[in-house]
């Protein structure tokens, strides 16, 4: 028997039945409330769509135009007897290219964030134009210098013309995360298994050998030895230590990377003040919801979700997520300074920072409100980092954008041009990037379309869809929830409108399948035997987190949780 709910008079019932239940109290993010309700101008964009398009774009070799094609092969063979797609990081970069540098300067952050991007949108990209791009990414292993976990670059000799190696933490451990990211959707790719086991140990013995004490500006993985350098102190890099940890030990079951994914995220909790340097935070505070979830542990949430939020940070002064509208552009949601020019965004920092705070939601459902204010408002903002959707009032080389193709943005918007001498007119938000400072005087004003940045669209295009009412957005919270046990397609739905609205929900767990539609947030059933689009209503700036269950599976609550088959639906149930 079909379920269906269509009557105005049912909706209304399912809505008040659902209401008559207790819920799932919501908890404020400070800085969210902070944000617009239902931001404005509003225009959602087709964020996979993009990110298929940036593929299609980027990875051709035979590109037409000045400054094309962005990628080519770099035969240098480092660390692996291989080729390397090379991955321009912004667009006309002087320092990259086959004819620079001997073809070997190019970025982890670029060609990881594509790799892993193409595949969140549904892209196989170990066999795609006959190259095998997931395999190519062994040559960012570095093996070579006795490191042996993935770094930006693949050799030192290009260290540093970009970041890591002894410079910055983060950059030697995001290409980490990002490695885990794409071992778990590429389990059998050859040498991924080793490399993986590699990095796991490296990253276990340093968080032994650092002992509760990460305040450093970063750490030799050759020489297994915390430095400290001109660098301030990076001590959320335990946040990554903490996220490759914890993958590793779902992956391979040894306990000792657990007790090490522990031990670091009790080193980040510890810290007195914000430890917020890049993108490393948002992940401390997915992983403390998620192993509170999984494992009992009672780490704070709350207070990691604030220090990624409120621009509180000492070291990277100022560093979180952006609140305002300027000039009438709402611009909450996006990441970067708070405080640099009078705030400077970022669209990779965004992007990357909906991979953790997402997913976070299926652990601890009564952050769905909050996550989701912020992500309408991210995901409204992020469009203007791209030339054209940004006003040409507002950008410093419109008239330079056809180069961009469409899928290549801006690195930034900041509330005035942070060029000490140019675009000085500009009215905020400023469309702009940093590229012509890395090599001033040689690199040309292009670069300030990132082509890094570009590169992780997918993360949005894997999670992000809007429903039939504007604004109302579909989010996939299993759709960067890496290395999670077995789950049902789990989403949710933020309604920022002062009303009651009604949205037609499919089940997703495959054609001719029945499903029955549990909501995290009321904990109840709320359909049973669905096996056509179904009529949900979402709650007055409200939500409401769905998850797709096999019908008629039976369910048991133990320890704490509701089980269905064997599957926990919910963590924290109450009956």
């Amino acid at each position: 028997m079909k379920f269906k709910l269509f009557a105005p008079f049912t909706l209304l019932l399912l809505f008040i039945v659902t209401l008559s239940f207790a819920q799932v109290k919501q908890v404020d993010i400070n800085r969210v409330n902070d944000m617009a309700g239902l931001p404005q101008p509003l225009q959602i964009i087709d964020w996979k769509a993009m990110a298929l398009n940036f593929d299609r774009t980027v990875y051709d070799f035979n590109a037409k135009g000045r400054y094309w094609p962005m990628v080519w092969i770099d035969s240098t063979g480092k660390n692996f007897n291989q080729p390397v797609v090379g991955m321009y990081t912004a667009i006309g970069d002087v320092r990259q290219g086959l004819q620079h540098n001997k073809g070997m300067f190019h970025e982890a952050l670029a060609n990881m964030g594509a790799v892993l991007g193409a595949t969140l949108v549904g892209l196989d990209k170990s066999r795609q134009q006959g190259r095998n791009y997931v395999g190519m990414l062994k040559n960012y292993f570095n093996k070579d210098t006795g490191w042996d976990i993935m770094m930006n670059n693949t050799a030192p000799e290009v260290a540093l013309l970009g970041g890591g190696y002894g410079r910055d933490w983060w950059y030697d451990v995001y290409p980490n995360v990002l490695f885990y990211a794409i071992y778990d959707k590429y389990p059998a790719e050859p040498g991924f298994e080793q490399m993986a086991r590699s990095i796991a140990e490296k990253f276990f013995k340093a968080d032994s050998i650092l002992n509760g004490n990460y305040h450093y500006s970063y750490f030799d993985y050759g020489k297994m030895k915390p430095m400290t350098n001109q660098i301030c102190a990076q001590p959320d890099a335990a946040a990554g230590h903490a996220y490759v940890l914890y993958a590793a030990y779902k992956k391979f079951g040894d306990p000792r990377y657990l007790k090490g994914a522990i031990n670091a995220m009790k080193a980040l909790e510890s810290q007195p003040v914000n430890p917020t340097y890049e993108l490393l935070m948002p992940f401390g505070a997915y992983l403390a919801a998620r192993m509170n979830a999984e494992q009992g542990t009672t780490f704070d949430t709350a207070k990691m979700l604030d220090w990624t939020f409120d621009g509180t940070a000492i070291c990277r002064e100022g560093w979180g997520f952006l609140v305002g509208k300027w000039n009438g552009f709402d611009i909450s949601g996006t990441v970067g300074s708070t405080v640099d020019h009078g705030g400077y965004a970022f669209l990779m920092n965004t992007f990357d920072a909906a991979w953790p705070l997402v997913p976070m939601v299926k652990y601890q459902p009564q952050y769905a409100n909050a996550i989701g204010k912020w992500m309408l408002n991210a995901v409204n903002a992020s469009r203007l980092f791209y030339p054209q959707y940004m006003p040409a009032a507002h950008q410093t080389i419109p008239e330079l954008a056809e180069v961009t193709k469409g899928v290549i943005a801006y690195e930034g918007f900041a509330k005035a041009s942070t060029f000490d001498t140019l675009y000085q007119s500009l009215k905020a938000p400023v469309a702009q990037g940093d590229g012509p400072k890395w090599v001033p005087g040689k690199n040309p004003e292009v670069s300030q379309f990132s082509v890094y940045g570009s590169a992780h669209v997918g993360i949005f295009g894997g999670m992000v869809k809007e429903t039939e009412v504007k604004g109302l957005l579909r989010l996939d919270l299993r759709a960067t929830d890496f290395y999670a046990q077995n789950a049902y397609p789990t989403y949710l739905f933020y309604n920022p409108y002062p009303t009651v609205k009604a949205i037609g929900f499919s089940s997703t767990l495959g054609k001719g399948k029945k499903t029955d539609v549990y909501d995290l947030v009321s904990q109840r059933f709320i359909a049973r035997n669905v096996s056509a689009t179904t009529k949900v209503a979402v709650p007055a700036s409200g939500s409401v987190v769905l998850v797709c269950v096999p019908a008629g599976a039976k369910t048991v609550v133990k320890n704490g949780q509701l089980h269905a088959a064997g599957v926990v639906v919910d963590y924290h149930y109450k009956k």
